[in-house]
């Protein structure tokens, strides 16, 4: 039996996710993509895992980096993962209309305004079919005292999650 990549699709669709920027620096730039493929893995040590497109330019960024964040969207982000999810969108100066600041550890690009942001260091990489599962471990966390309700991805669009 074949399952139906797009039937797949819709019926993951109906998984309510939250809505993350993954970033990294490699060839002198900035990158940066939406994704809300992240999962907590291990306590000890403290992992987690992003699934990443093999053909996204994200991917080979990282594996040249090794390092990377994560940024936990609030409802106010919605135009923001929608610009860091077009595709084709040109590298250079993407997070120049993006406020933002460098991580402490990392140096990589944190997002202002972030219910959570999270530093990474790869710990490992597994190829997934036409994607990889890049394995973190987190090196430092940082949560705001105030948050506004979370940004949400269900059946294609964007909503929020109080």
């Amino acid at each position: 039996m074949t399952v139906d990549p797009q039937h797949y699709r819709r019926a993951m669709g109906r998984f309510a996710s939250g809505v993350t920027v993954a970033t990294t620096f490699a060839g002198r730039h900035d990158h940066a993509m939406t994704a809300n493929s992240l999962t907590s893995v291990s306590l000890e040590p403290v992992l987690l895992v992003l699934s990443v497109e093999q053909d996204a330019r994200w991917h080979d960024a990282v594996l040249e980096s090794g390092v990377w964040g994560i940024s936990v969207l609030a409802r106010s982000a919605r135009a923001t993962a929608e610009w860091l999810a077009t595709p084709g969108r040109p590298l250079h100066g993407q997070l120049d209309r993006i406020p933002h600041h460098r991580g402490a550890v990392t140096g990589v690009a944190l997002l202002d305004g972030a219910l959570t942001a999270l530093e990474c260091r790869t710990h490992a990489v597994h190829a997934a079919g036409d994607h990889s599962l890049v394995v973190g471990e987190v090196v430092a966390v940082h949560t705001p005292e105030e948050t506004e309700p979370a940004l949400v991805h269900f059946r294609g669009r964007y909503t929020e999650l109080p």
